[in-house]
């Protein structure tokens, strides 16, 4: 894995603050947890500090080298995260599935639009874009509306449990299911719901790509104070060019300032 650049101190206290890296301001239940992605517009759920970006596992532990242990299922701080990931999702009142990277990612309701912009797909599109299985799953979801993960499975027609899973990531890429519950007894199991059952109003709102790379560049340099070179492209699954037409639109704005080639800092920072 790539090492992440070294910052400057300043630069380290302000994402500490916003990051929730600091022990009084650590998360503790999903409440908080709403609040501080209201706050920093979108963030991972169980990365650590060897990924960029901001997480709910890290809000969790409250410090800057918050590292995943192998053996999750004792460790308190895994079992919170976990815990409140969970109870986060079954709220619905902020966005969570597997979207940057394949990563499970939450996102505020505000910056919906403009991550569907750039990542989801049109209903017209779709016998183009997904694969069989998704249309198949797809199908059935607009059918039922909700199902278990095997229930799912077993209606869609789709035997094998791998090709299962990758179109269910094929469509929380694309903005069209999202996990909704999730069952540990008697099995474990997730509970499937389209994505305009709990974001419609959301969804509905047409931004263009100029303002959706803008306004996600914006959350990002707001939270994490500066952005080395592909960070936000490292952290979002943006490519390089497009990561950068976000970033110099917010100097353009006078909002940020650029220090090097590919790295930017707030204004404020500066």
């Amino acid at each position: 894995m790539k090492e992440i650049p070294r910052l400057p101190e300043a630069v380290e206290t302000y994402r500490d603050c916003k990051w929730r890296r600091e022990p009084e301001l650590r998360i503790e239940d999903a409440y908080g947890a709403e609040k501080f992605i209201e706050n920093i517009g979108f963030c991972g759920a169980l990365t650590d500090s060897r990924r960029p970006g901001p997480s709910i596992y890290i809000g969790v532990c409250g410090r800057r080298d918050a590292h995943i242990p192998r053996n999750v299922q004792k460790d308190p701080e895994c079992s919170l995260a976990w815990t409140i990931k969970d109870e986060v999702m079954r709220r619905g009142r902020v966005y969570y599935g597997k979207l940057l990277r394949g990563r499970a990612t939450f996102i505020a309701r505000r910056l919906i639009p403009h991550f569907h912009v750039l990542w989801g797909i049109r209903k017209q599109e779709e016998s183009i874009r997904l694969s069989r299985e998704a249309r198949a799953v797809l199908s059935v979801l607009r059918s039922e509306w909700e199902m278990a993960s095997r229930d799912l499975r077993q209606a869609s027609g789709i035997r094998e449990r791998a090709l299962f899973n990758r179109a269910i990531d094929e469509l929380q890429k694309t903005f069209k299911v999202v996990p909704s519950d999730v069952l540990y007894e008697p099995t474990f199991t997730y509970i499937w719901s389209l994505t305009e059952a709990r974001f419609l109003e959301e969804l509905k709102i047409n931004v263009t790509s100029e303002e959706a790379l803008k306004e996600i560049a914006r959350a990002y340099l707001l939270g994490a104070g500066m952005t080395f070179r592909r960070e936000l492209a490292s952290v979002t699954g943006l490519s390089a060019p497009d990561a950068g037409l976000g970033n110099w639109a917010l100097v353009d704005e006078g909002v940020a300032v650029r220090v090097s080639t590919g790295v930017y800092r707030l204004r404020d920072l500066a």
